[in-house]
């Protein structure tokens, strides 16, 4: 797909006019940007917001920048913007320090891997650099936002809308709250799901006609139910719905879960949940685990700053490479509220470095550049642009040189390298990773949760190896049988050998009990676990794990769930 950036001027020609005269500086243009892909233009004004390319409120753009092609699908286009909702709200808006161009620049870096011109971004500081210009700030503000948070009304064409018929098989589109109390009783002995969009909304369109076919796949066996809360204000207001998409399961007529998001692969996990509870077939959804199910749905993520003055020295050489510099603005603000205000280095730069610190420093530096890539993961936009496959081979490099080194990589990189691990599945889009990148990161469980020597080591390989489990257990991401197998031969062997760490102990035991549970019972997995006896070493680690639900239910699948029917 083309990418383009469309420039517009929001004082449409007054700043070049009169900038010089009443805030001492000449500047061309009050910028508005915006991206555009197969025709669609995506911007930042009331929230993300898209319609036709070139049918905003501010007219024809001043200029039109092509920023080049990306190959990513449209769908993982979608989910990534999704991912930036709760960053670009409408009431987060401000035009100096979070506007339509920091949207623009971030969402530029995951399609092209480069920032748009510089001179639009650094606009702001331009102004407020100015006599006057930080005087005035607030007023411009003001100002300003009517024009860019004008609503938009969305021209992108819809898809058809299901049925409102109630046969078998048929999405419920429903508008009073009298009509979803009668679907939602009609399911009181089975399951339901309602899907509340919008005509507005981009993301949503891309889970129609997955959401439409579930209902024709599942039949009578649960109901399926679209709302528009654009025609459906009062059920809106009922049910606290302020974003779209959002959905909302219901199990026998209590309310299950309530997530935002295009998220296809939890839409598909909780149907899949929702009718195995609803009509149970596996052995499993009759044991009581719903702590440990819910534990999974929270991977572990290592989020704690390093001192970067401490750190970088480290690099050697390389500490004054531009993208180590540019790391080093970037990540003390990392966790701010406000992410969107900091804006994305170049990560291509950046991947370029971290291939290059492997031949550059010698082995017991290098964890100071994993660890400046762990801590770039903790931004939702950073995981992401690293997570899609046609860029997965900086991340595979790394997870090889440590898996290949094996024993030979010093402790430091070795438990940095797991926790940067930890932190690629706890980012977004985990199930955009490939294949290879899995079973690397399996085997790097694998070799941490054998490590004699290190009780650190060990429990960062357990995290990575619950996350792995708890990620693949909900369908985020896809394991090969071989690496489901892997994972629960090191895992089991690895509680076994534990004898000091409850916190290790624990993990372990929470690992087991998400990847045995809802698997096949005539499959590999469990075939392994009766064969090396799962059970009779998990019940011999019971006084050393933490008194917790998860763990407790975790224990009890075990021993029961790989029990012959």
């Amino acid at each position: 797909m083309d990418v383009q950036l469309y420039v517009y001027d929001l004082s449409q020609g007054l700043a070049r006019q009169f900038s010089q005269q009443f805030i001492g500086t000449q500047i061309d243009a009050v910028y508005h940007t915006s991206i555009v892909l197969e025709g669609i233009e995506y911007f930042y004004g009331a929230g993300i917001q898209s319609t036709q390319a070139g049918s905003t409120h501010h007219g024809r753009p001043m200029e039109t920048v092509s920023l080049g092609r990306t190959e990513l699908p449209i769908e993982l286009v979608l989910e990534y913007l999704d991912s930036l909702r709760s960053i670009y709200t409408q009431e987060s808006y401000d035009l100096f320090l979070h506007n339509c161009n920091n949207f623009s620049n971030d969402f530029a870096m995951f399609l092209v891997g480069k920032n748009i011109p510089i001179h639009i971004t650094s606009l702001p500081q331009t102004v407020m650099n100015t006599p006057f210009g930080m005087m005035l700030k607030p007023y411009l503000d003001q100002a300003m936002r009517p024009i860019t948070q004008a609503p938009v009304q969305s021209t992108i064409p819809s898809q058809p809308s299901a049925t409102r018929s109630t046969d078998s098989g048929a999405v419920r589109n429903i508008t009073s709250i009298s009509e979803l109390e009668k679907a939602l009783a009609s399911a009181k002995n089975s399951c339901s799901i309602i899907f509340f969009t919008s005509s507005t909304c981009g993301p949503c369109k891309i889970l129609y006609g997955p959401f439409d076919q579930a209902a024709r796949e599942t039949g009578d066996r649960a109901v399926f139910i679209k709302v528009d809360i654009n025609l459906a204000q009062a059920i809106a207001e009922q049910y606290r719905i302020s974003a779209t998409p959002t959905f909302m399961t219901f199990l026998k007529g209590a309310k299950q879960e309530q997530w935002a998001g295009a998220d296809l692969q939890r839409l598909q996990s909780s149907l899949k949940y929702l009718l195995a509870a609803a009509y149970p077939a596996h052995p499993h959804t009759s044991l009581p685990v719903s702590a440990l199910v819910a534990a999974g749905r929270t991977p572990i993520r290592y989020t704690k700053l390093p001192p970067l003055d401490k750190l970088i020295p480290k690099l050697g050489s390389l500490a004054t490479d531009p993208s180590v510099l540019a790391m080093k603005t970037f990540l003390p603000n990392i966790s701010s509220a406000n992410a969107a205000d900091n804006p994305l280095p170049s990560l291509p730069d950046f991947a370029t470095f971290l291939t290059h610190a492997l031949s550059a420093l010698p082995n017991d530096a290098l964890f100071a550049a994993y660890d400046l890539f762990r801590a770039a993961l903790i931004d939702a936009r950073v995981a992401a642009f690293f997570a899609d496959s046609a860029r997965h081979t900086t991340l595979l490099t790394l997870l090889h040189y440590v898996t290949d080194a094996d024993t030979e990589a010093p402790y430091p990189l070795r438990i940095v390298a797991l926790h940067l691990a930890c932190n690629v599945l706890a980012g977004a889009l985990p199930h955009s990773l490939e294949q290879s990148v899995l079973a690397a990161l399996v085997s790097l469980a694998a070799a941490g949760l054998l490590d004699a020597e290190h009780a650190n080591v060990r429990v960062a390989a357990a995290s990575l190896a619950f996350n792995l489990s708890s990620l693949a257990q909900r369908g985020a991401i896809a394991l090969s049988d071989d690496s489901r197998v892997e994972l629960v031969a090191a895992t089991a062997e690895a509680l076994g050998r534990e004898t000091e760490s409850v916190e290790c102990a624990t993990g372990l035991v929470l690992a087991l009990g998400l990847a045995i549970y809802m698997a096949d019972m005539d499959g590999e997995v469990v075939d392994l676990c009766r064969a090396i006896d799962v059970a009779g070493t998990v019940k011999s680690k019971k006084e050393l794990l933490q008194k917790t639900a998860a763990s407790q239910e975790a224990v009890m699948l075990v021993t029961k769930g790989l029990e012959r029917s």
